[in-house]
């Protein structure tokens, strides 16, 4: 079996602090897919690309996309998770925005879990009026249809 080589340029490019694509992955917790695709709509800037073509990440790129990562897990949505991004890009800004932003997103999860509530509710008091035996009838499916049962 031929021993794996390193190109010079990427090992360089490793000796310089750079991670590759998949390095990047496992330091960020995001996947490689994931990070081509927040290149591609501009969360993250291009990659520095070694002379053989590979990305190769700097630690503040992995920083930022453990941001990214973050504001993820708390449910921000990708426009969101720009403007933030540029918050914390401008050292300038005052945090009144991002708090503003932080209430306005827990205000909307707040009314998310509220509807999804209402919706197991439903579900349960479904569930509890199904025989669930062999019998044909079924409450839950009748109100999914948007009916009551033909008597």
């Amino acid at each position: 079996m031929q021993a794996r080589t390193v190109r010079p340029e990427l090992a360089q490019a490793r000796a310089d602090g750079m991670h590759n694509i998949g390095e990047a992955a496992r330091l960020s917790g995001v996947s490689a897919k994931m990070i081509r695709h927040y290149e591609s709509i501009g969360l993250l800037p291009q990659a520095a690309r070694t002379f053989a073509g590979y990305r190769i990440y700097s630690e503040t790129d992995l920083h930022r996309l453990r941001f990214i990562k973050r504001a993820r897990s708390l449910g921000f949505p990708i426009k969101q998770i720009e403007t933030l991004l540029e918050l914390w890009d401008d050292r300038e800004r005052s945090s009144a925005e991002v708090k503003r932003m932080a209430l306005a997103h827990a205000e909307e999860l707040g009314r998310k879990i509220e509807d999804m509530q209402a919706m197991q509710r439903t579900l349960e008091q479904l569930a509890r009026r199904c025989q669930g035996d062999g019998r044909p009838d079924c409450p839950i499916l009748d109100d999914l249809a948007g009916s009551s049962p033909p008597r």
